[in-house]
């Protein structure tokens, strides 16, 4: 339960209640307006309750979603399967390890006339840089 009183939980806390009380007013402003004689308003009316139950409903799931993963938990590891923590023995560690996907590299196949395209080699090369540094950015790339 302490997940849910984190800093960033307090921020989504806040924003349900503030979302959820400005769509619940706004369709009483609608409703206020319909009254009047503004046949649109109806349909605003009904649209705003909506949006504060699309909120609720994120917000629940994602809550649910906090309290179901294990690996959320303060101070727990996550190490991939049949590899042993670094330090296992002397103390645990508390920054938790991150699992990066797998990357395969698949090597394109020559074209099928056997023509050679330089463009088409330097795109391979510049695919293979970006396989090989995860998180770089095209402008970084050497060449």
């Amino acid at each position: 339960m302490k997940r849910l009183w984190t800093p960033a939980w307090i921020a989504r806390h806040v924003a349900l209640v503030v979302l959820v009380t400005g769509f619940l007013g706004l369709g009483w402003w609608q409703i206020s307006r319909a009254a009047d004689g503004n046949t649109l308003s109806w349909g605003y009316a009904v649209e705003w309750p909506i949006f504060a139950g699309f909120v609720v409903f994120v917000w629940w799931r994602e809550v649910r979603h906090t309290l179901r993963d294990p690996g959320a938990a303060p101070g727990r590891t996550t190490v991939p399967d049949g590899v042993a923590p670094a330090g296992a023995a002397t103390a645990p560690s508390t920054t938790p390890a991150v699992r990066r996907p797998v990357r395969v590299a698949r090597v394109p196949a020559a074209p099928a006339d056997g023509a050679d395209d330089a463009d088409l080699a330097a795109y391979n090369r510049y695919l293979t840089w970006l396989n090989a540094n995860p998180g770089a950015r095209p402008g970084d790339y050497p060449g």
